[in-house]
């Protein structure tokens, strides 16, 4: 029998947003403003939910596996949900219409992310990722009028289409080979193999590239700048984090239970990958002008940083066989650089979001002088740039030590050297923008309002920013029981 209490959270953010949609039919129109806090409170009390259920245990046969993985990632995504539909109000209220099927769709992604992170199975893990895809889709283009937003809305499409078609590909290739596209029966039955035969690395291939354009890693970032320019800024942000967050958190399932035993043959490609997404990222970011483009390219650096924990988390021996050392510390610096961006980027996106609704300007020059005109936007803005450079006291510093330290355990410190470069290099172009904020003068000396809701979540985040770069041992706790459930089952075994 199949236990759906499991599935509780995942059916209540359904039904949400099911209500919202509902609702919007039925109240009038100077009411949809408030749409955003049904959303918001709704997401609050899931969350309380989620947080306090035992939920344990496998669905369909271990389609859907649920321990404290996905639990983890369910109140990450929950948390980041939360803030994306704050961050929205003040935009959806003066640039969009329809708040109701925005809101709406925006839950509905959510729902994918929340169950990507559950998927042990490789057919359930793509109708998953159609699922938050097929709403990014349709939310990149919201603004229908604005001739950016429907090129990036194109552009997103079919290159997401792509992806996914090379990811159904190499799912049907590996299912052809195996015959299951279960993640523990696909590990046994790679165990098995006396080598790798040319079809299935060919599988391999095609589900890396297809989860290489899901987390816009190089040379699959095509279409991150253009989309993250042309989309709604509160789509950007969640574009930027809880897109990769969950493409993340399937990757790191699919590496630690299904492909563990043939990680040995991945894990370079997956430090190639990782060594050039760092460099073209950060690379590119120097050059930019506007500031959407500029915080994408950082979204692919960052996406470095992230690849390269992937490729340390199965250390292969010389031998061929699994190596335990620094293992568990690579998944919980992994998971903790992975919320220490999503924080820092969601407060560097508020403040970009704050100026964008009083001036329309989305330049690097619009920001000049905004702490004259918004002390508090400036500040929190400069401390996200310093937090995403990794400068101490910051959470960023916090989590990059962590995970460099942890990749570097593992051998590859060639790799933690480069990524220390790189960061040394995003330091640069951060600074260009606080120069804007804090040196150079501004046309216009008007004084920016700011509501009371933006001023306290900009202050919850940065506190958030501040904390855990100080004291982030209760969130390492969470974060090791998270990944306990996945080291313990599978690569223990294996040593």
């Amino acid at each position: 029998m199949n236990d759906f209490s499991l599935l509780l959270p995942e059916f209540l953010v359904a039904g949400l947003a099911f209500f919202i949609l509902a609702l919007d039919l039925f109240i009038k129109e100077n009411w949809k403003r408030y749409l955003v806090w049904v959303a918001f409170f709704g997401l609050a009390v899931i969350l309380f939910v989620s947080l306090f259920i035992e939920s344990e245990g496998q669905l369909y046969d271990g389609l859907l596996e649920f321990d404290e993985f996905t639990k983890f990632f369910r109140i990450f995504f929950l948390i980041i949900g939360g803030v994306t539909v704050i961050i929205s109000r003040e935009y959806v209220d003066s640039r969009l219409k329809y708040p109701g099927e925005y809101y709406g769709i925006l839950l509905f992604t959510l729902l994918g992310a929340m169950l990507l992170a559950s998927s042990a199975e490789l057919l359930t893990a793509y109708i998953n990722l159609e699922l938050l895809s097929f709403g990014l889709y349709v939310l990149v283009g919201y603004e229908r009028y604005n001739p950016k937003s429907n090129e990036a809305s194109v552009k997103y499409i079919l290159l997401g289409a792509f992806s996914s078609a090379l990811i159904l590909f190499g799912i049907s290739q590996i299912y052809g080979l195996l015959g299951t596209t279960r993640f523990d029966e696909m590990s046994v039955a790679f165990s098995s193999l006396s080598s790798i035969s040319p079809g299935m690395a060919v599988g391999f291939v095609l589900i890396v590239s297809g989860l290489g354009f899901k987390l816009a890693a190089v040379p699959f970032h095509m279409w991150a700048p253009d989309v993250y320019e042309g989309a709604p800024l509160p789509i950007t942000a969640w574009l930027s984090v809880g897109s990769k967050a969950a493409a993340l958190a399937l990757a790191i399932r699919l590496f630690s239970e299904g492909f563990i035993s043939v990680f040995g043959e991945l894990q370079p490609i997956l430090i190639v990958i990782a060594a050039i997404t760092m460099v073209i990222g950060n690379l590119l970011a120097l050059v930019q002008k506007n500031i959407k483009r500029l915080l994408a390219y950082s979204s692919i650096g960052h996406v470095g940083y992230l690849l390269m924990g992937l490729a340390a988390l199965v250390p292969i021996a010389k031998t061929g066989s699994v190596a335990e050392t620094f293992t568990n510390l690579v998944y919980n610096g992994l998971l903790f650089h992975m919320v220490s961006y999503g924080f820092t980027t969601m407060a560097a996106f508020l403040c970009v979001i704050t100026v964008y609704n009083k001036t329309g300007r989305d330049d690097i020059s619009a920001f000049a002088g905004l702490s004259k005109r918004q002390p508090l936007v400036a500040l929190v803005f400069v401390c996200a740039l310093f937090s995403l450079a990794g400068l101490p006291i910051f959470v960023g510093f916090a989590s990059k030590f962590y995970l460099f330290n942890a990749v570097g355990g593992q051998g590859l410190l060639w790799l933690v050297a480069l990524a220390i470069v790189m960061s040394l290099i995003s330091l640069y172009y951060y600074l260009t923008i606080a120069r804007q904020l804090y040196i150079e003068n501004s046309e216009d000396d008007a004084p920016i309002a700011v509501s009371f809701v933006t001023k306290l979540t900009l202050g919850g985040l940065f506190g958030v920013m501040i904390i855990l770069g100080i004291y982030p041992a209760f969130l390492l706790e969470a974060i090791q029981r998270a990944t306990d459930a996945l080291i313990s089952g599978n690569l223990l075994s294996l040593v």
